[in-house]
């Protein structure tokens, strides 16, 4: 299923230098071109970690792996215009791009979060990109933890300290 990722997500891996971790899980990333505008106004605002994010995108390069996608029918407007009344556009774009396609939604924001299950949106966030990187072998739950401690000396907030406390 495809997915598509708000700028949460994509800070929480850009911001510890491992953005590269996410096409091992996905072939193609989709990002809307509102979560793009927000990157580019990070950037704008200091935030060096998004610097040299075109090397990832297509259509920037043939081989970027995060894809930027458009809002395309009258329906996915008129869902991304009510969404607007509680979300920001990046995830008011995520989620009624997802709804309407059918996509898993991506990010740590409590109230896009919300709104994707009211939206019966398959939805996840980092801690549980960090536990299919686990799952699917691609990192080691050391290495996952070593990442997630990374992440929480930079800010992110996570309910659990170890991976551990959240395995099946």
């Amino acid at each position: 299923m495809p997915v598509i990722v708000n700028t949460t997500l994509l800070s929480n891996f850009a911001s510890i230098g491992q953005l590269d971790v996410l096409p091992k899980l996905w072939q193609r990333v989709f990002m809307p071109d509102q979560v793009y505008a927000e990157i580019q106004n990070g950037i704008y605002h200091g935030y060096v970690f998004y610097e040299g994010i075109e090397q990832h995108i297509y259509p920037f390069t043939s081989s970027g792996w995060l894809h930027l996608t458009a809002l395309r029918s009258t329906e996915e407007f008129l869902l991304f215009g009510e969404l607007l009344n509680e979300l920001h556009e990046g995830e008011a774009a995520c989620l009624s791009i997802a709804h309407h396609r059918h996509w898993s939604f991506i990010s740590d924001d409590r109230a896009a979060r919300i709104a994707a299950t009211r939206l019966q949106v398959p939805v996840s966030g980092t801690l549980g990109v960090l536990l299919a990187l686990v799952n699917t072998e691609h990192l080691s739950l050391a290495q996952a933890d070593a990442l997630l401690g990374q992440m929480m000396r930079g800010g992110y907030y996570s309910p659990v300290a170890s991976l551990n406390e959240i395995l099946p």
